[in-house]
């Protein structure tokens, strides 16, 4: 069984991934810092979800 991750994450990290998909990549702690760059007001959890949900997803499609 996978993670359970609120739509709200996913939908700010697909809004993301789509609309910047050269600057989101595999790495947790470069999508961080990506995510950080825009200042959106997001709890550090919150950033941390949805940088490791985009990092779970680049991760998957490039094995795929």
């Amino acid at each position: 069984m996978g993670k359970a991750v609120p739509k709200n994450i996913k939908s700010k990290a697909n809004t993301l991934m789509s609309t910047y998909p050269d600057k989101v990549s595999k790495d947790f702690e470069a999508n961080k810092v990506f995510i950080d760059s825009f200042k959106m007001p997001l709890s550090k959890e919150e950033r941390n979800l949805v940088a490791g949900f985009i990092a779970r997803t680049k991760a998957k499609a490039s094995s795929a």
